[in-house]
């Protein structure tokens, strides 16, 4: 037995281990910097011009893009504490995680889409202009829309709509937006939502009825002349362009939407034995998500644009050309066209793909240049938001030290027909044959398991042969060196892309970037559920580079998701009745902190997320209450009173953990939780999020 030990400390010196190649081995820890960190996690290339690291090691945000000086840049950390501080402090008492909106980046990217199709036009001499919608599927929360909408009005930047809450949604919103802006109507239709989408015309609103489906023809036909509506109509053409990559599967011919070139005909043939072909003025199609190259766009927006000219050809009233989504962003920094979760393309190189591939095809044709609209949802609202959430302990297995003489021990309390195992095992060690002394490593484990289970050899034998075999592969080099960081989230509420579809995101630690990441990790979840993890990173990692956590009297850990503003948040559950986060927006201002908390909504409490699968709070608590009168009576630590107490206390804190920090009754406000004020109504250098200090404050179940 000494051979193994003397053997398997020979192969640790001799062996090169490397940690990860991400990680530079050989830095000098004393000499890490903030520079060093945004190197590591890529944050310049998957964050400019929006994200950076600090001197103080901090994530900060640059509101306004290439635009923003200096002293504009917010530090995520602050924003934080004052999120999450206690009011006694000047925080306001919201639990994590925390979804922090940045409208001031939304503005930013709207003007820069716009920008870049501006500039295309210009350059090329375009005799049309763009016209952007938002799809509003992407994010349907009240804040984002109603900021797209004023945001964009000088552009005459319209709405999306799929269904018909979203269509309601849309005609809300645009009456205070430009009466020129688009109402793209998509999605499958029944008579209620044609009815809608006409009703919207009569109240003025530029709203397209694009058909999805041939039938749907009928649907408007019929509802337009009852309610005595003339209406615009669109469609939706199958392309034969494929894209390849994983959101290209509504492309193509098989694509589930739009229709084929005979449907078209047909449609075009209809409506102008109605009298109708003058509605027909809108041609839409969608290549996919993400589209990886402005080749592969040019080539499906020239296709389209055929389309285009040959029903002008046939008599229809073309006026706009609408290119669907498909702008991507480069969600792990590598610009790279063979990535998912990349694009190989600049916002302005994408414009002027689109402006000249339209243009090219239509003076080809002799047709006049048409107005061109996008449904850009993932690159506009990706970057504004940003998801904040706390690694609360982490767990790695310590392999135990073991002696000469421990493993003497654990010998001899082997079964005899085992022996030659580990004789094998001993036996390669003292060759340095390590590929051979890993196998009989594991297959002296799996004989103890089958020993185990027949009976003839009890737990503490087989822990030591555990415990053996761990720390052989340890001595080697071949153990996992992976800590498991448990965080206080939910994977299927506020990251579902990941499960369902592994669409990655950056995930990075928001400070203590000035300090060497000693550590690598996975994020475990609090769901009982297996899928509840992440443990794939972008760059093809499968950890990610991490700090040690620092005890109970330490700073908290908070790790930062960002890119994630499309999508999250309407595709999330309530796996184990963990609902959605709270939210805030932060303005940039010329306060002392550099940001105003404009509106704030603590996340949904354990009664919110019961209702929403149909039970009843105040029932239950009711039931609990009785049952606590009939067999609590005040004998012990707690009364019946402070017992119910306490769950009614539950049924309105947050289902998440509450790190840190006592439970309390303070949560939301009188107004369903929020607190709100206009962008007009906070003053240059605010800092707070309200004028007074009255409490938030639940009413008990």
């Amino acid at each position: 037995m000494p051979a193994l030990t003397f053997s398997v400390d020979a192969a640790m010196a001799a062996l090169a281990v490397a940690w990860d190649t991400s990680l530079p081995v050989n830095a000098d820890v004393t000499l890490w910097t903030p520079s060093h960190s945004n190197a590591l996690y890529k944050i310049d290339g998957w964050g400019a011009p929006y994200f950076a690291v600090n001197s103080s090691g901090n994530v900060t945000v640059r509101p306004h893009g290439d635009g923003t000086m200096d002293h504009q840049e917010i530090d995520l950390l602050k924003v934080v504490k004052k999120v999450s501080d206690s009011k006694s402090t000047g925080g306001l008492d919201l639990h994590l995680p925390v979804i922090i909106r940045f409208p001031d980046v939304l503005k930013n990217r709207l003007e820069c889409l716009q920008t870049a199709f501006n500039y295309a036009v210009k350059y090329n001499g375009y005799g049309s202009f763009y016209q952007g919608v938002y799809p509003v599927k992407c994010n349907q929360d009240r804040f984002v829309v109603e900021d797209i909408v004023k945001f964009g009005s000088e552009f005459r930047f319209g709405l999306e709509a799929g269904s018909k809450p979203e269509l309601l949604l849309a005609m809300s919103c645009l009456c205070k937006g430009s009466s020129e802006s688009l109402l793209i109507c998509n999605g499958f239709k029944d008579v209620e939502y044609v009815e809608l989408a006409l009703i919207a015309r009569k109240l003025s609103l530029n709203t397209v009825i694009v058909l999805e489906q041939e039938e749907e023809l009928d649907s408007v036909i019929d509802v337009s002349m009852k309610l005595g509506v003339r209406p615009v109509v669109g469609v939706r053409a199958k392309l034969r362009t494929k894209h390849s990559g994983h959101f290209g599967a509504t492309s193509g011919e098989k694509g589930k939407f739009g229709l084929t070139t005979t449907q078209i005909v047909r449609v075009v043939r209809k409506l102008e034995q109605c009298g109708m072909l003058d509605c027909f003025q809108l041609l839409h199609f969608h290549i996919g998500s993400q589209i990886p190259t402005t080749e592969l766009l040019a080539d499906g927006v020239g296709e389209a644009a055929q389309i285009y000219c040959e029903l002008v050809r046939l008599g229809a009233s073309m006026k706009v050309i609408d290119i669907g989504g498909g702008l991507g962003i480069d969600y792990d920094g590598s610009k790279s066209a063979s990535s998912d979760v990349s694009v190989s393309y600049t916002l302005d190189e994408y414009a002027m793909a689109v402006v000249q591939a339209v243009k090219f095809v239509c003076d080809r044709n002799s047709v006049k240049h048409p107005v061109i609209c996008s449904e850009s949802g993932r690159a506009l609202v990706s970057h504004h938001s940003v998801l904040i959430f706390e690694a609360v302990s982490s767990s790695k297995y310590t392999v135990p030290a073991m002696s000469s003489f421990d493993v003497q021990g654990f010998v001899e309390q082997l079964p005899e027909d085992v022996h030659s195992d580990y004789n094998s095992l001993s036996q390669s060690a003292v060759r340095g044959d390590y590929e051979a002394c890993l196998a009989y490593a594991d297959q002296l484990k799996q004989r103890c398991v089958e020993k185990f289970k027949d009976g003839s050899l009890d737990i503490e034998q087989l822990a030591a042969t555990d415990g053996l075999c761990d720390f052989v592969e340890k001595k080697i080099g071949a153990s996992d060196p992976v800590t498991t960081y448990h965080v206080n989230l939910s994977v299927f509420t506020s990251v579902p892309d990941f499960w369902g579809i592994e669409q990655l995101f950056p995930i990075v630690p928001i400070h203590r970037l000035d300090e060497f990441p000693t550590r690598r990790g996975i994020l475990s979840d609090l769901t009982c559920d297996s899928d509840g993890k992440i443990d794939k990173f972008i760059g093809g990692e499968s950890s990610l580079p991490l700090h040690e956590l620092e005890g109970e009297n330490g700073m908290k850990y908070y790790l930062g998701m960002f890119l994630g503003g499309a999508y999250e948040e309407a595709l999330g559950g309530v796996h184990n009745l963990f609902g959605g986060p709270s939210v805030v927006r932060v303005s940039q201002s010329d306060g002392p902190f550099g940001f105003a908390v404009t509106s704030a909504r603590p996340g949904p409490s354990c009664s919110d997320v019961l209702r929403s699968m149909q039970h009843e709070p105040e029932i239950m608590f009711e039931t609990l209450k009785h049952r606590i009168e009939e067999y609590v009576h005040g004998d012990g630590n707690m009364d019946g009173a402070m017992i119910a107490g306490g769950i009614a206390q539950s049924f309105n804190n947050m289902p998440y953990l509450t790190v840190g920090s006592s439970c309390c009754l303070t949560a939301a406000s009188d107004n369903n939780g929020y607190y709100y004020c206009s962008d007009e109504d906070f003053t240059a250098g605010a800092d707070t999020v309200t004028g007074d200090d009255e409490p938030w404050s639940y009413v008990c179940a």
